[in-house]
Formats: structure tokens, C-alpha cells, sequence
């Protein structure tokens, strides 16, 4: 049973180029559109950035962010709380998921790799498995999402 469940990673692979992945990524607004909220602010190290989820169904949770390593075209991070879904309980608290975007060029049919990968507070803590996120959803959402990029 070796596995980690602490964090899921995902690699994948984009015929995009590295500044328009990037933005895609950085931007808050093309950010919002893609993760599906409407975030108010601007992403830069240490920005608290917070906006109402648009998801059907979850209008009435805010997304709140924390911006922790921007290296221009190469990696992206922030925290947050996924599974603040009560609005009256404050969730500060408690540990945040770090979520991490690693930019690479991909060598073998050109194009751009992505590594993400999301866990508890220094990529430690309560496994996605308790909280009731499992790595097939994680993987879901994340094709999805990817898939919306490609069409642009």
C-alpha cells in the first residue's frame, strides 16, 4: 500500500505555447473563467485573491486564495481551503492545500508540459482520500479543464 495520499499529481501536455499557458494560468480573470469563478484582484507573490464560484450549485461559496511562487513561464503556486463549503465557519484556522503549476517545454512532439500537484500544508496533511476527493475526480476535473484551454 506504499502510496502517498496526501497529494495528487497530474501531468499533462498542451500544443500551446508557454506564454499562453502561462497566462491561461497567471491571468485571474482567464484563471476565474477556467476554475469557474469571478475573482476580484490581481495575482503576485502573497496576493490574497478572493471571488464568488460560479460552479451551478455553488454560487453561494467564495474561493479564496493566497498567491505563494510566481517564475514567470515556468511555475505558479497558491493556497487555499477546497473544502470550505460551510459559509458560516471560518476556515482560516485550519491547514490550506498548496497547489503547484510547473511549466516545461516537452521535448518528444514539441508543445508544453504541465505538472501540477495539490497537497496539505508543505504538501502534508489530511489525505484527499478522507476529505472524499479521490485521485479518478482530480484527474476528471483536471482533463476538463485542460480541454477548455486546447480550445482557445
Amino acid at each position: 500500500m506504499g502510496a502517498r495520499t496526501d497529494r495528487i499529481e497530474k501531468m499533462i501536455r498542451l500544443r500551446a505555447p508557454r506564454s499562453r499557458v502561462w497566462r491561461a494560468l497567471t491571468d485571474a480573470r482567464e484563471f476565474g473563467a477556467w476554475f469557474q469563478v469571478e475573482l476580484e484582484g490581481a495575482f503576485a507573490p502573497g496576493a490574497r485573491v478572493r471571488g464568488k464560484i460560479t460552479t451551478p450549485g455553488y454560487e453561494h461559496l467564495t474561493m479564496e486564495i493566497t498567491v505563494e511562487r510566481m517564475e514567470p513561464e515556468r511555475l505558479f503556486s497558491y493556497r487555499w481551503h477546497p473544502y470550505a463549503i460551510d459559509p458560516k465557519l471560518d476556515y482560516s484556522s485550519e491547514p490550506t492545500t498548496l497547489v503547484e503549476f510547473q511549466l516545461a517545454p516537452v521535448a518528444e512532439g514539441g508543445g508544453i508540459g504541465i505538472r501540477s500537484h495539490s497537497g496539505g500544508a508543505s504538501g502534508r496533511g489530511v489525505s484527499h482520500e478522507r476529505r472524499g476527493v479521490g485521485r479518478a475526480d482530480e484527474e476528471h476535473r483536471t482533463t476538463c479543464r485542460v480541454g477548455k484551454l486546447r480550445a482557445r
